[in-house]
């Protein structure tokens, strides 16, 4: 299972990957080209207390379910599963240096997300039925930055930090959503990744994965609902390759 996990997982994120080595290996060429000249880029953003940029990215966002109780003793849904799927993030970068070696960073993001949860019952060997549920999601991240020493004008970070996200898409309280499962348009997520540095003479290139964890229960619960009855919580997930351009 684990395995297939995996696979599945780089099938679905293999060429993002790939992409982002090769923007990297390209701006990597290009800061070593300019350190043979003797240019230190780093050292003139060290002066700067604070900038801002914006950022692009692609995302995978799928849900974590916690079956419930009456799921056992369900006779008509046999199987609840996540199905991820794909989006993409616009956003601006807020930067705060903290020292020389931390940043605090706001990076409000307007975010195109889609999740799914399909549904199995024993009618008609098996019938399969999904709940696309897509979002369109302002998010407000707040993270902590921290940077390693700076080499041949680049750096290598981690991050850490909390989401709040409200999905302004939400179909949560329309008069379809009685015969649908009800999420919640209010979302809190930690999250945290890494990234590299790349330092020019006008501008900052950070490519950087993150991954989101939602902290809190997505399920708005409709006992009248099967769908919903099946389910106990519901927390959501997001795997983001981004691409940051700051100075």
């Amino acid at each position: 299972m684990y395995t297939t996990k995996s696979r599945n997982l780089f099938h679905l994120f293999g060429q993002q990957i790939a992409l982002i080595a090769l923007f990297s290996l390209f701006f990597m060429t290009q800061a070593e080209a300019q350190n043979a000249r003797g240019n230190y880029n780093f050292l003139d953003f060290q002066q700067k207390p604070y900038y801002f940029g914006i950022t692009l990215a692609y995302n995978s966002s799928d849900f974590r379910l916690f079956r419930s109780s009456n799921f056992l003793e369900s006779n008509n849904i046999i199987s609840v599963e996540d199905i991820n799927g794909p989006g993409f993030n616009l956003g601006i970068v807020t930067n705060l240096k903290i020292g020389d070696y931390f940043d605090f960073r706001f990076l409000p993001t307007l975010s195109f997300a889609e999740r799914n949860i399909s549904y199995s019952t024993p009618l008609a060997e098996f019938t399969t039925s999904s709940r696309k549920i897509q979002q369109v999601l302002v998010e407000m991240p707040f993270h902590v930055r921290y940077k390693s020493a700076p080499y041949n004008d680049i750096r290598l970070f981690v991050i850490a930090g909390v989401k709040y996200s409200y999905d302004v898409a939400s179909d949560s309280r329309t008069r379809q959503a009685d015969e649908l499962v009800k999420i919640s348009p209010t979302d809190f997520a930690f999250e945290y990744g890494a990234g590299i540095q790349f330092f020019f003479p006008y501008f900052i290139f950070s490519p950087e994965f993150k991954i989101s964890n939602g902290i809190s229960n997505s399920l708005l619960y409709d006992s009248d609902l099967e769908e919903s009855t099946v389910l106990e919580k519901v927390l959501s997930r997001a795997f983001t390759i981004s691409l940051h351009f700051e100075g």
